[in-house]
């Protein structure tokens, strides 16, 4: 279904009296897809191939919704048509993708709790990883492959929405691609009542078991299940309400053959807001299906966000960007009290050395060791100090340039020249 397009100025006048939420979800969907990639490194390490699952297809679904709410904001063009093919499919993969991730973690969880997953041997843990994959990622891959069954023509464009997929409503998609949710929450489901059960029991095993594991702390442990539990209660009975929407929102038709379900299988239809947002069902489900993606990333950095290991990541993120734009670490409090307490050849040194970072050449970072000797030999506590600050380009040219040929000289027959030049001088104009 094609309509004529809108003038700019009556786009806008609509955007503004239809979505309340444009500038709003465009920003959410970003943080949505910055913010579970922050605690993915050292999950990384710990080779938890379920939460690092997690946080990719969470991201990437967000980073889908916010391309298509950006692009398609006010408008039902069919802009990119290869993009709509890859945008719908990525939906398609997050729905399966996101609970079959909080079933591996589930799973995980309980092989700990049931002290079976001393997993010492690199082979072992290869093996935990492999069947992780399986489910959280070639699994997403078999069900959008299935969807082509069902999949009516390429796809919808929604005024605000973006694109969006087009499964023929029958009984035949209830088992091809409902249902699937649904069995994964059951399954999770399962699995945590079971890992509840079997901490209780072995507690004490269960400590041992993560004194002995590094890459597991029991924060972490209670994390992971808050996460998992989370997702459960959240899974489950929004499957529920999806498939009784996908009842009652239109009537279940027929099956009738292949070639009538592809009937006319490459339109693209397009919907202006006006239109679709004056079905109330619809509305529901469509904002539904958009809001809760960045909801489960928001969930994932509520738990790991903010945890001892992701502090201190973000303090050494912190120092890297000082370090990157050129800020001192050190403070003028310290410098000055550094100056106090240093030698004169060092308060010396201090003050000449005292040049912003950022307009030093490159060989002026250099040091050497006769500079690191000089300072090491004064007072203890002014070594740390004058060392945070970087050699002047005098002093570094004269210490560390390769086009000097000859030594410098040292500093006391500097002064010894001087105050002999300033004698003479004094006892000749006497004379």
């Amino acid at each position: 279904m094609l309509f004529p397009t809108q003038p700019l100025a009556s786009r806008k006048l609509s955007l503004a009296m239809t979505d309340v939420t444009y500038p709003l979800f465009p920003i959410t969907a970003f943080l949505g897809f910055i913010l579970p990639l922050i605690p993915l490194r050292w999950h990384l390490q710990a080779l938890n191939s379920g939460t690092c699952y997690f946080i990719f297809w969470s991201s990437l679904a967000c980073l889908n919704q916010f391309i298509n709410s950006i692009v398609w904001a006010d408008n039902a063009i069919n802009l990119s048509p290869a993009w709509c093919e890859i945008s719908i499919r990525i939906m398609m993969a997050a729905s399966v993708g996101v609970p079959a991730s909080s079933l591996c973690i589930n799973r995980r969880l309980y092989l700990i709790s049931s002290v079976r997953a001393a997993s010492i041997s690199v082979a072992e843990k290869r093996r935990a990883v492999l069947i992780d994959s399986l489910i959280c990622f070639l699994f997403p891959l078999i069900y959008v492959a299935l969807q082509y069954v069902v999949q009516g023509h390429r796809f919808n464009i929604f005024e605000e929405i973006g694109c969006y997929p087009v499964l023929y409503n029958t009984l035949l998609t209830f088992f091809i691609s409902s249902m699937w949710p649904l069995v994964l929450g059951l399954i999770s489901m399962v699995y945590c009542i079971l890992s509840l059960r079997s901490f209780a029991r072995r507690r004490l095993e269960f400590n041992q078991f993560i004194s002995m594991n590094s890459s597991l702390t029991v924060s972490r442990y209670f994390r992971l299940m808050g996460l998992a539990m989370t997702e459960i209660c959240a899974t489950t009975p929004l499957s529920i309400f999806i498939i009784w929407l996908n009842a009652t929102a239109s009537p279940i038709g027929p099956w009738r053959s292949w070639s009538d379900t592809h009937f006319n299988y490459s339109r693209v239809e397009q919907f202006p807001s006006v239109l679709w947002r004056s079905n109330h069902l619809l509305t529901v489900a469509m904002e539904f299906s958009r809001w809760i993606t960045p909801v489960c990333s928001f969930t994932f950095f509520a738990f790991f966000g903010f945890a001892h290991e992701s502090m201190k990541n973000y303090c050494l993120a912190w120092k890297w960007m000082k370090a990157l734009f050129g800020f001192s670490p050190s403070s003028p409090g310290h410098t000055a009290k550094a100056s106090k307490q240093s030698s004169p050849i060092t308060r010396q040194k201090v003050v000449s050395a005292h040049i912003p970072t950022f307009s030093l050449p490159l060989h002026s970072l250099q040091r050497t060791d006769t500079r690191d000797s000089i300072l090491s030999k004064a007072d203890g506590d002014t070594t740390s100090y004058v060392d945070s600050f970087p050699s002047s380009p005098v002093s570094s040219t004269v210490l560390g340039s390769p086009a000097l040929t000859k030594p410098a000289k040292p500093l006391h027959a500097d002064i010894w020249s001087t105050s002999v030049q300033s004698i003479s001088l004094s006892r000749s104009r006497t004379l």
